[in-house]
């Protein structure tokens, strides 16, 4: 057994503990010990700066969302017409990411694989309208680069972490 990847030992070391002493009576330490593992060997450098990396982009998702919730409250200020009296294509634009920004946030935190599917849709669709209507979704070449690059950094992130050698 000393031969297969760390993952593959705790697992097989924890289904023979619940068979022997039961799933309450296990402890993780009891599972670290026959697998011959430590808990610095279940952590891996990869997936450390995934979740990091899945952190901030969840704080600059979540500040995304709550923008597009001032744009629809009107907290901006006189500057703009009221949300209602704007056209209704940006309407459902500034609705639609105010609510799926804000559950990716979410998803994104929690390191979550529906959180990370969330994000890539909401971050694609922003590029993609931006690029069809960039009179109601303006972006600047600086910010479309920085989503190609974060979206690019999540694949390789990902990648890496799935693929590292334990």
């Amino acid at each position: 057994m000393e031969d297969l990847p760390t993952r593959d030992r705790l697992v097989f070391a924890a289904l023979k503990l619940f068979g022997e002493k039961g799933y309450l009576s296990t402890s993780i330490q009891d599972i670290l010990r026959e697998a011959g593992a430590t808990a610095a060997s279940t952590s891996t450098r990869w997936r450390t700066l995934l979740v990091w990396m899945l952190r901030i982009l969840s704080v600059l998702w979540l500040a995304k969302g709550l923008l597009a919730w001032a744009v629809i409250f009107g907290v901006w200020g006189e500057a703009q017409p009221p949300f209602e009296n704007r056209l209704l294509s940006f309407q459902a634009i500034t609705v639609y990411f105010a609510v799926i920004d804000l559950v990716a946030a979410v998803g994104l935190w929690l390191t979550s694989t529906w959180g990370g599917v969330l994000w890539l849709l909401a971050a694609i669709s922003q590029l993609l309208l931006a690029f069809f209507f960039p009179r109601l979704l303006p972006m600047t070449p600086w910010l479309t680069g920085a989503y190609i690059a974060a979206i690019l950094a999540y694949f390789l992130a990902t990648w890496a972490a799935e693929n590292e050698a334990e």
